[in-house]
């Protein structure tokens, strides 16, 4: 424990002496060894509830005997028993891990070469038949684009721009999958087979959050509704076919 720490403790225990009513301490995360603020601490026996401050130091008022509980979202919870006025050190641990620089992803090709490989298997659809500018600028002055026309009107430009909208509505499920796969999710939920399928139609993430969240926002968002269906597993169903008589 470095130096500075010690110091405050022998003035905290002084002060504590002074107010045998009074429990001082700090409150430190487990695994950074940082300090916490905004604890809640409630001592059970009084019902005295208040925050320890922003350098994570907090006095309330206790007897030896007393339950003390320190609670703080994304923490868990932590009971401590009051043996004597003597301050005291709080280490407080994460209900989930901080993926800072490890980044999970499945095995399957990413998107960005499965989007690659079909532009490759089909070249006329992003190449002449994918021009769209009307105007064509050159040195010589502007002139009408003969190829974008042709794609506007002609059935092979049309067919080549639905091929192109279904290949970029594929490409967005893909970075999806490739994210929301079933290793990671049932690394994180502990589902199997029929229920993580289940787990993963109905609460399938959007293009854009698996886009932008970052690895902490995106697992916790999966525990997050892992909790929903845990507290309603019938949620989002499908209403069951009707029965068609012969």
């Amino acid at each position: 424990m470095k130096f500075w720490v010690i110091i405050f403790f022998v003035v905290l225990s002084v002060k504590g002496f002074s107010q045998e009513k009074s429990l001082a301490g700090i409150v430190f995360d487990k695994d950074s060894k940082g300090r916490i603020a905004k604890i809640i601490i409630q001592n059970v026996n009084s019902g005295q509830t208040l925050y320890n401050n922003l350098n994570g130091v907090f006095t309330i008022d206790a007897q030896p005997g007393d339950m003390l509980i320190f609670s703080k979202q994304d923490y868990i919870s932590d009971t401590i028993k009051v043996e004597s006025h003597v301050p005291i050190a709080v280490y407080m641990g994460r209900e989930s891990i901080q993926l800072r620089e490890v980044t999970i992803r499945d095995t399957a090709p990413s998107p960005d070469k499965k989007l690659a490989a079909t532009k490759r298997d089909y070249p006329a659809a992003y190449g002449r038949l994918a021009n769209r500018d009307l105007l064509n600028v050159s040195s010589t002055g502007v002139g009408l684009g003969i190829d974008a026309l042709w794609n506007m009107i002609s059935r092979e430009g049309k067919d080549a721009a639905n091929l192109r909208r279904m290949v970029d509505r594929d490409y967005k499920q893909d970075v999806i999958d490739y994210r929301f796969n079933k290793r990671l999710v049932g690394n994180i939920t502990g589902l199997k087979e029929a229920k993580l399928t289940d787990f993963m139609q109905k609460y399938r993430p959007g293009y854009y959050f698996v886009l932008n969240a970052t690895d902490y926002e995106f697992i916790s968002s999966i525990k997050n509704n892992y909790k929903r269906y845990l507290r309603n597993p019938k949620a989002y169903a499908l209403a069951p076919l009707p029965l068609i008589k012969q």
